[in-house]
This record gives C-alpha cells, structure tokens and sequence, in this order.
C-alpha cells in the first residue's frame, strides 16, 4: 500500500486533494486508431486487434461462442459454485425487478387532451465482461439481469479471450444463467467498437455496459452518443470511516480486498481518532505484504473532528463503495448523497455488494457518484412519449401555441396549431 496522511482542509478541498493525488496512477490511453481499425475492417480487424492484445496464444477460430457451449460450461462447474452463482443471480433479479416502475403515466392536462409515457426497452443490449487471465462470472451476472428484467430483445456478450482462444468455463455458465443470446471471444477497445458500429460477425447494439479498463473505459466515451452506454467505470474505489470501536483487521482486509483490483483504485480510511488511523495503516500494510494478489493502491488517510465530517467527505469525493463501520452507521448512512453504494455497520463488507447482496457492482467511480448511480434496468430502457388532442382541445391549446411559436420566430408553428380549430379553418 502506498498511504499517505492528508491534512483536513474542510470536506471539498480535501477530497479535491486526495482526488489530484490517485489520479496519478491511472494512464493515459488513446484508442482512435483501434476505433477506425474496427469501422473499417470489421472482423479481420477484430481478429488482429484480439491476437495483439489479448492472452490468446493462437488465432481465433471464430468471433462467435457456438450455442450449446455456454450451457455444457454451466453443467460441468462445481456443484455448490453453480449453487452460489444461483443465489448471487437470484438476488441480482430480484433488486433488479424491484426497480421496475409502472409500465405507462397518463396525465390528463384539458379534457380531450391525454400525454402518456411509457416505457420500452431496447432492441439489443451489448454486455461487457472483462477476463483474459481472470474471470469475472459476476460482472455477466451483474450486467446481464437486468437487462433481462428490462425485457431487452438481444443480449449480446463480449469478453477477452483466455489462452487457447477460449472463454473462461465460468464465465460460460454465468452467461448461461442469464440467457445471453450470442457470446463473442473478443475484449478490449475493439469489443466496444465492435458492439457499437457493427461488424460481419457481431451484430450493433443499442446500448454497452459492463466495466473494463482503461481502454474501455474510452473506447465507451467515444461510442457515447451513436449508441447508450451505462457509465464511464473507472477504476474500484472504496471508503471507509472506521469508528473508534471497529475491528480494524476486517478493516485492513476490506481495504486490501478492493486493491486486489489493481494499484490504481482509491482506498480512503477516514476516522475521528488519530490512534485509529496509524494502527489501520500499519494492519493494512501487513495484510497487504503476506497477499500477493493485493495491488500497491494508493490508501489515503483521514482524521476528522466528529463522524459528520466523515460524511461530507464522502459526499464530496463520492466513493465507489462506501463503507460505514461506525455505532451510528444507520443514522449516517441518511445523510449520504453521493456514494455509489453504501455498506452499514461492520458486517457490511463491500465484498457481499460485489457477488451475491443483490446490489450491483457496477457503479459510478471517479466522483460520477454525484449524478449517476448503479446499474439497473434503466440502462437498458427508454421513454415515448404519445400526445392525443381532441378538436376541443386544439381549440383550447392553439392560441396559446400560437402566441409562443410567435414570440420565438416560428409563426408557421403557430398556423399548424390554430389551422385545427374553428377560427383557424
């Protein structure tokens, strides 16, 4: 870990501060070339791209995962994996379908004159699942259900490629579990393009989720616009306030857990007692040292004065994940805003929010808390609005667009509205 101590400077400026320092980690990718690569040459290009970036060790045999494959991986993985793959699946639904509103809002502003809104989901949804030398069986479960819920038409799946040229087996299964439609071995920036323009093999979308690196991460920022995508995830943060009673190892264990995700995420400790803080960093630092898959994350620490600090911290640098293993964790939990998902009390480890709690783990990252939040069903649906005007209506309504229409410089605006009443015709 590479902790460091940060003076309060109130909660904005300290937040700013810690924000400057981490963004140090994260590079800088460009993937315009990649985007033309795709447009241009499709599939080949995708085969090339995929040779050059993934861990295949041969080229692909095809950009499309045969049917059938999926659900021979689900059948053949461990009995009581499949179980919890089950049960993390279930409670995803279950949360994802609790979001679903009424299906059509009618409001009736004049007599004769009705406007409903309804809700519609997408023709085809694109998930992205990141692999390679790992699986993330979670992030299809996450991504997957609840475009399910949202009644999309074609789900479409890509994910890297393993050695071989092979998806991982889990990832197959979770695939299976949510019904994906078509599976593609292909990761990375190209994947992204590919689901956005097209190509011979895969098939456009309208919408992209799921996380992914840095690559990804842009690749999505540039489709933005031409197709819908979920957020720009960066990478896993988390937040802790650690009371002064908390068990500072389950602490250093949660810290060093979001840091298996890499050394560029995040970490922030923040507590009222500055004894708290120095035996957390030293714990910290020793489970990280006898766990190797624990990244060199950036962990900032904070002291404040009382807990109510702690939360405008929290709500000024809008974690990923925030952590709350105070006594008064539920009354503080009430006064979060912007976190991505909020973890109350000392059992509440992010880690139950990243597998099988129902919450999703694709969340806002960077501070894109502040005006976005996890990923559900809406992602992956619209609106359409439906305008019904009776004559009376019209003759009640026209003046009045007229007069505005008129006010702006439109006035044949106004002539389309008032040709449909009596004084009009």
């Amino acid at each position: 870990m590479k902790a460091r101590r940060f003076e309060w400077e109130g909660a904005a400026a300290t937040a700013r501060s810690i924000r400057t320092w981490t963004a140090e980690a994260t590079p800088d990718v460009d993937v315009e070339l990649i985007a033309r690569e795709v447009r241009e040459e499709g599939d080949a290009a995708l085969r090339r791209l995929t040779e050059r970036f993934d861990s295949t060790e041969q080229p692909l045999d095809s950009l499309v995962v045969e049917p059938g494959e999926a659900e021979r991986a689900l059948a053949g993985i461990d009995a009581d994996l499949r179980k919890s793959l089950e049960l993390a699946a279930a409670n995803v639904r279950a949360v994802a379908e609790a979001q679903i509103d009424q299906a059509q809002r009618e409001v009736g502003l004049f007599d004769g004159q009705r406007v409903a809104v309804r809700e519609v989901p997408v023709r085809a949804a694109g998930i992205y699942a990141p692999g390679g030398r790992a699986a993330y069986p979670s992030s299809v479960l996450m991504c997957a259900i609840p475009a399910r819920v949202a009644g999309v038409g074609t789900l479409a799946l890509a994910t890297p490629p393993g050695p071989g040229g092979c998806i991982d087996p889990l990832v197959l299964a979770a695939a299976a579990l949510c019904e994906v439609d078509r599976i593609h071995p292909v990761g990375g920036a190209q994947a992204i393009f590919a689901l956005a323009f097209g190509t011979e093999t895969i098939g456009a979308v309208d919408v992209i989720a799921g996380p992914g690196n840095a690559w990804v991460r842009e690749a999505k920022r540039t489709v933005a616009g031409a197709v819908g995508i979920d957020s720009l995830a960066g990478p896993s943060e988390l937040m802790t306030v650690v009371g002064p009673d908390a068990n500072v190892d389950w602490a250093a264990l949660d810290l060093c857990a979001q840091a298996e995700h890499g050394g560029e995420g995040p970490l922030v400790a923040v507590s009222t007692e500055e004894a708290v803080l120095d035996e957390l960093a030293a714990t910290t630092e020793r489970a990280a040292g006898e766990r190797p898959g624990v990244g060199d994350a950036p962990l900032a620490l904070v002291q404040v004065e009382d807990p109510s600090d702690a939360v405008d911290l929290a709500n000024a640098f809008a974690p990923e994940h925030l952590q709350l293993m105070t006594e008064d964790a539920a009354a503080l939990a009430e006064r979060v805003t912007t976190a991505g998902c909020v973890f109350v009390g000392s059992y509440g480890a992010t880690a139950f929010g990243d597998y099988v709690a129902g919450s999703n783990h694709v969340l806002p990252t960077g501070g894109a808390g502040r005006f976005s939040g996890p990923l559900g069903p809406h992602v992956f649906r619209r609106k359409i609005a439906t305008v019904e005007v009776t004559p009376e209506a019209a003759s009640k309504l026209a003046p009045h667009v007229d007069r505005i229409a008129r006010a702006e410089g439109f006035p044949v605006h106004g002539e389309s509205a008032m040709i449909r009443t009596e004084k009009g015709a």
